[in-house]
């Protein structure tokens, strides 16, 4: 505890660099923009609602929360210039006396009061409220709508200090209020213009840049925003965001110019790029992991015997290695490497042999009544990635197991929408932290978690979550949350696949990219085009 709070306290006076630092020396050149591929359209720019990686790195550069990750992906203020600890479970943070909106009004405590109870209110509908709702007084209640958003722990003491109640000890608070979900909005612009408040023209933010443009489907412009507390220190002038879901085609562009960095390099490219491009080559390992929801409520495997033996048969190893053959480290359990606050789980069973394996699955399938010829229908994202993937795993069960697979390529937004409302039985799925704790994966097979896809429950595991993050001793603590994973995955809910690296391309010229950003999150105002 003692080390956390004096981390926070110089991030909090500003001992670590914060926005884009150029190295003494380097030229920058006289036009500073940037085009950077974003993946896949963003289903919103409403922070309450975004979900996605796609819509949060957009929403990070038009707004900016009470704390903020820099480029090296450390807790840095946002905001909020510093913060304290007044007990176990009360946090005050002081906001910057200059901060300000994007139209020149003043940021104050009560547009995040308002932006908090906004998000929590079960009229908003956030697919988050209960992830991150959950951590704060009366949060659960909120949510459940048993009590009104006025009730949820959080309090203007005046207009430039925040009062965060939590419902339990949570020492990663810093971290967790980094997201822009927990953040500020400029309510007069909602009561305006209501659902189109987030239109260009309209948006209203209290981040680096603002938007210009949003041609869906084709690009999205931001630019630099003038009353930004820290404009001077931002070196970009406009940054266009391009949905491109598919990697050959984003590949295609960056190798035309027309693009400086590649979302995610097309499965199998990486050695080829990385002899092409070795200036330009970008990877390292994220606190994220690539898995599959099972549809556990739909009659097709509601059988643990099902889910399990579809888990053991997919060769992570070949997956990793000649799949997507881009640095990433086969999974077999929630927990990833990194990911503080629980061990890494691994199931018995990965150290056998394939055979060995495949032998136990058709036992188990046999006696669940599952005979070969049984269809399933396995829904994914439209991009070759995901199809490679979905085409192996197709094979996997097919070959081994006598399971035919149809496979149902989708937007990524549509497919966003199926997850939550129930509506497929084996689904591509993806998750990069929020925050640096192992309860945030926890919120994917978690009882009545909103990003809870797998519609699982096990009330065993439930209480042994109630009881850990209750705990304030880091050893019990761990201890039992690593149980509660234990016993969840021990239902086979989902099937871990993979833990996410982020392979890319970036051009030489673009500074301020970091191998150091485990959570992937790169805000626009810590890059900067070096002369070339």
């Amino acid at each position: 505890m003692r080390f956390k709070l004096l981390l926070a306290s110089l991030l909090a006076s500003g001992a670590i660099a914060q926005a884009a630092v150029v190295p003494a020396g380097v030229q920058l050149h006289p036009t500073q923009t940037m085009v950077r591929n974003n993946g896949s359209e963003p289903e919103t720019l409403d922070p309450a609602s975004a979900e996605s990686v796609g819509s949060n790195n957009i929403v990070r550069d038009l707004f900016e929360g009470l704390t903020a990750n820099d480029a090296e992906g450390r807790i840095v203020p946002g905001a909020a210039e510093s913060w304290r600890q007044a007990n176990a479970t009360t946090w005050v943070f002081k906001l910057r006396p200059n901060g300000k909106w994007s139209n020149g009004e003043a940021v104050t405590a009560d547009d995040f009061v308002y932006g908090i109870r906004r998000f929590v209110d079960p009229k908003t509908a956030s697919n988050y409220a209960t992830t991150f709702g959950a951590f704060l007084l009366n949060g659960k209640d909120v949510v459940a709508g048993r009590k009104p958003p006025a009730e949820i722990g959080v309090k203007a003491l005046d207009k430039l200090t925040l009062e965060v109640r939590t419902a339990y000890p949570i020492a990663f608070l810093p971290s967790l209020m980094a997201n822009n979900n927990l953040g500020a909005i400029h309510k007069a612009t909602v009561d305006k213009h209501g659902r189109d408040w987030t239109k260009p023209g309209n948006l209203v933010g209290n981040g680096a840049f603002v938007l210009k443009e949003w041609q869906v489907n084709s690009r999205l412009v931001i630019e630099k925003n003038p009353h930004y507390w820290d404009a001077s220190n931002v070196q970009l002038t406009r940054v266009t965001y391009l949905p491109v879901e598919d990697g050959s085609a984003d590949l295609k562009l960056y190798q035309a110019g027309q693009n400086d960095m590649v979302y995610q390099l097309p499965p199998g490219s990486f050695e080829a790029m990385k002899k092409q491009y070795p200036n330009d080559i970008r990877n390292s390992p994220m606190l994220g992991l690539r898995y599959y929801s099972l549809h556990n409520g739909n009659p097709a495997f509601k059988d643990v015997r099902v889910r399990k033996a579809l888990s053991m048969v997919l060769d992570r190893d070949i997956l990793a290695q000649k799949v997507t053959a881009d640095g990433q480290a086969p999974a077999y359990g929630l927990m990833v490497k990194g990911l503080e606050g629980a061990d890494m789980d691994v199931y018995d069973w990965a150290a056998w042999p394939m055979a060995k394996k495949v032998e136990e699955a058709r036992k188990l399938l046999a006696a669940a009544g599952v005979k070969p010829g049984t269809k399933y229908k396995f829904a994914y994202n439209t991009s070759e990635y995901h199809k490679k993937m979905a085409i192996f795993a197709q094979s996997e069960w097919k070959s081994k197991l006598g399971i035919d697979i149809e496979l149902e390529a989708m937007e990524f937004k549509v497919l966003l929408k199926k997850r939550h409302d129930g509506e497929f039985q084996i689904a591509r799925n993806g998750w990069v932290a929020d925050y640096n704790d192992a309860t945030n994966f926890l919120a994917l097979v978690r009882c009545g978690s909103d990003q809870n896809n797998n519609f699982n429950c096990n009330r065993e595991a439930e209480k042994l979550v109630e009881e850990g993050i209750a705990q304030t001793d880091p050893a019990k603590r761990r201890a039992l949350l690593t149980r509660a994973v234990k016993t969840i995955m021990e239902d086979y809910p989902m099937i871990p696949l993979l833990q996410y690296s982020m392979p890319r391309l970036v051009k030489p010229w673009v500074g301020g990219y970091s191998l150091s950003n485990a959570q992937d999150r790169f805000r626009s105002k810590d890059f900067y085009i070096v002369k070339h």
